[in-house]
């Protein structure tokens, strides 16, 4: 067997159509938080403080956050009994059309009270859409390309994630630049939601080329899919792979809020860096970012993804320490080359969807990644944030102890993953077994 296989046409098919998608959608979910300012002016009464109305705006941002898991545990039930590929169609349809919905709705002005409830209706059916979107990526290229792509698949998948922040940071600039704020404020914030949903059915169209993975295939042809709830056998007998795949997940979440969303407003508030200039640094370290997955889906495919993580923890916690105490001390364009630095090993964050899908056997893998996931993903994004700003109190760097604790938690559970799972999967590989494909 060839011990370094190659993508075939249809495996670079498969991943491109799966990575844009999957940037696309992001980009849709992230897209609001952009023009959340003006979304609390037009959807809400005049009459409400700007706090308040603020407050409601990123509320029913979270609202999405919340419905994720449940999103993600029903999608990805069906996705393990009826198949991959419809549930990965669903997903982006179900985030496609509440964004074009968000860019033609009428605001508070025109239908009152009803504007603010159904934009709260549309932000709940993309975090329905985004639980089951990312998993569902995670799994079906995960399933079609060769055992060992794995890793590079799960990178170049997480890689596009970034992208669709990526994209959304600079659809923003675009539209900032191109329109006078009153022009904005007016009608041009609906430009972002109109293109975000008209590309997600551009997404949607491409993907019915996409063919079912050949683990399912295979699975329906044997008779060996979940007998029961799959979520259930998920909670009964793979509860360590949970709680890894959840430790990991909260990694993945301090790497993208604290070290890329959060960071231009601790550079501008505390550090007096300009606006444009922290973002253009924010900008560049996504890029980093992306960079850092791909690389790490490379390695891992060849020394194992806990090895990865045990260093990219370390690297994190490392780079992390330098770039922060780094900040009001020395010049920007080092402090610029630091925080490349730090966005490149926070790719290490690719690799948490390939420790999932080497845990968790075919029968019930988009299951058990969707609950470690997005049960994970839910609580960590709501409790990052407020952790941060409460120890910026005590100092000006309080993120980098935020990122400490993470890294630390995120070493210690690489070391259980390398002895639970990457020890299992060798012992499978001797037997001639596999944990990507269906075994039984």
């Amino acid at each position: 067997m060839d011990a370094h296989p190659r993508l075939t046409n249809e495996d670079k098919r498969t991943l491109g159509l799966s990575s844009l998608g999957g940037a696309l959608e992001f980009y849709d979910f992230v897209i609001y938080v952009f023009y959340a300012k003006i979304i609390s002016e037009l959807f809400f009464p005049s009459t409400l403080s700007p706090f308040w109305a603020m407050l409601n705006t990123y509320g029913i941002f979270a609202a999405g956050y919340f419905f994720r898991p449940l999103g993600g545990v029903v999608m990805a039930h069906f996705g393990d009994l009826i198949g991959r590929k419809r549930l990965f169609s669903l997903s982006i349809l179900l985030m496609a059309l509440p964004t074009l919905m968000i860019g033609v709705m009428p605001t508070f002005e025109t239908i009152g009270y009803a504007a603010p409830v159904l934009l709260l209706l549309m932000r709940v059916v993309q975090g329905i859409a985004i639980g089951g979107e990312i998993p569902a990526a995670w799994t079906f290229v995960s399933e079609h390309v060769p055992e060992k792509k794995v890793g590079l698949a799960n990178g170049l998948l997480t890689a596009g994630l970034s992208l669709g922040i990526l994209l959304g940071a600079l659809m923003s600039l675009f539209i900032s630049l191109k329109f006078s704020e009153t022009e904005i404020h007016d009608w041009a914030w609906r430009i972002p939601f109109i293109l975000g949903g008209i590309f997600g059915f551009v997404a949607l169209y491409l993907r019915t080329y996409l063919k079912e993975t050949p683990v399912f295939k295979a699975m329906q042809e044997k008779k060996s899919l979940a007998k029961e709830l799959p979520v259930k056998q998920v909670l009964a007998h793979h509860k360590t792979a949970v709680i890894v795949g959840m430790f990991f997940t909260w990694f993945l979440t301090a790497c993208v809020v604290v070290l890329i969303l959060a960071m231009p407003n601790l550079l501008t508030g505390a550090f007096g860096f300009e606006r444009a200039d922290a973002f253009k640094m924010q900008s560049a370290a996504i890029i980093m970012q992306m960079l850092g997955c791909v690389l790490a889906g490379m390695l891992a495919d060849r020394f194992g993804a806990g090895k990865i993580m045990l260093l990219g923890s370390l690297a994190v916690a490392t780079l992390a320490t330098v770039f922060y105490n780094s900040l009001g001390h020395v010049a920007p364009y080092t402090v610029f080359i630091l925080y490349m630095l730090l966005g490149l090993s926070s790719g290490t964050v690719g690799m948490v969807s390939y420790s999932m899908v080497k845990m968790f056997p075919a029968q019930i893998r988009f299951s058990g990644i969707s609950f470690s996931y997005n049960f994970a993903y839910a609580i960590a994004g709501g409790i990052t944030l407020p952790l941060v700003q409460w120890l910026s109190v005590y100092s000006q760097i309080g993120a980098m102890y935020y990122i400490w604790v993470v890294c630390i938690v995120a070493f210690f559970t690489a070391l259980v993953y390398r002895s639970r799972f990457e020890q299992q999967t060798k012992n499978q590989e001797l037997n001639g077994t596999s944990l990507i494909q269906a075994d039984d």
